[in-house]
């Protein structure tokens, strides 16, 4: 019996629901269709244990596997079975659960497990016709459900906490004492507006992993001291949507960018931080800007449409992720951050940097 959460059997949702429209809508940073622009579907391919298969729709869709036609199958039990999954998946307060009726087609149509094979890191590939370039490109996708909670796009870890030099004051014994055992609800930004009351600044020092670091500098040479002005406003101020968190930062300005002709300097370096963190980079890792297989999201959305963001619609991906995700506080005791230590007779003070989507 094949059992699964809701984000992997929304994989085979989107498997049946795209093979049933036959076509790819385009999303805009509203998560809404954007009207007039819609890739019709070629093909879907699928790796599985037991071999690579590919749905090619025509009349209807025809299974291939190798070089050879396994299966015919009428375009209208995709669009039925589709819809079954989806209610079955919206229903289910589970957290593993089997759906029997539609493990039996899914054997028919050798759709043996939910996940993609794992050494792919693409959940699924179509093959699209785009008409305005005539061209058939091969886009690979990693699927987003918000069928089930919403997923991270940044995880938080020792990795991802910046460090601050705490200046402007003299702290005693005793009063970094009463700063760090402050345990309320919002401890981290209780204890930071505390410091801030006292007189004290916050200086941003460096990440405390240099391949985060990095990472960052090779993105865009500013991105830490960027991030870290962001992160900061977030531990102290009542906004958490990074649209709202860089709205603010543009405003301040700390970098001093010449913005008399109102050029979006800190929305754009973020929004190209955001795609490198979407399509491959990860903080422990040294990053080569190379991005991996996928290039692209698919949202299948509460109303069960599916929407899809690619690199190679640059401007529509870049925007859904800016004005889709927000900053949360992860857990302090596990990362090691939110408390004031000394290091040399200085103040130091670590805050972490954690990115989730909206829904």
């Amino acid at each position: 019996m094949i059992t699964g959460n809701k984000g992997e059997w929304s994989e085979i949702y989107a498997l049946f629901k795209l093979l049933g429209d036959k076509q790819l809508f385009l999303g805009n940073k509203d998560i809404e269709k954007l009207e007039g622009l819609v890739y019709p579907i070629i093909k879907i391919l699928r790796t599985e244990n037991n071999g690579n298969f590919e749905y090619s729709i025509q009349d209807e869709i025809i299974l291939i596997s190798g070089n050879e036609e396994v299966l015919k199958i009428p375009i209208s039990e995709f669009k039925d079975k589709a819809l079954f999954l989806l209610n079955t998946i919206k229903k289910n307060n589970e957290r593993t659960f089997s759906v029997p009726e539609i493990e039996e087609f899914m054997q028919s149509i050798n759709c043996i497990s939910l996940k993609a094979s794992s050494s792919a890191k693409t959940d699924i590939t179509i093959v699209v016709h785009d008409q305005r370039t005539n061209q058939q490109p091969t886009l690979g996708f990693s699927i987003k459900s918000q069928l089930g909670s919403p997923s991270t796009l940044l995880n938080a870890g020792k990795t991802t906490n910046f460090i601050f030099n705490i200046v402007g004051i003299n702290l005693t014994k005793n009063e970094i004492k009463g700063i760090n055992s402050i345990s309320s609800r919002s401890k981290i930004m209780d204890r930071i507006v505390q410091i801030q009351n006292k007189g004290g600044k916050f200086e941003f020092v460096k990440t405390e992993r240099k391949i985060f670091s990095n990472n960052l500098v090779l993105i865009d040479s500013l991105l830490p001291e960027i991030l870290s002005q962001i992160v900061l406003d977030f531990y102290s101020s009542e906004f958490s949507h990074l649209t709202d968190l860089v709205k603010e930062t543009a405003k301040k300005n700390p970098l001093n960018f010449d913005i008399e002709n109102e050029h979006k300097f800190y929305e754009y370096k973020i929004k190209r931080f955001l795609t490198d963190v979407a399509l491959g980079m990860m903080p422990s890792q040294v990053w080569t800007g190379q991005y991996d297989a996928t290039g692209g999201y698919l949202i299948i959305k509460d109303n069960g449409d599916v929407l899809c963001y690619h690199i190679y619609n640059k401007n529509e991906f870049e925007d859904y992720l800016l004005n889709n995700t927000k900053l949360e506080t992860a857990s302090s005791s596990r990362h090691e951050f939110g408390e004031i230590y000394e290091e040399n007779g200085e103040l130091f003070f670590k805050m972490n940097l954690q990115i989730r989507f909206i829904k």
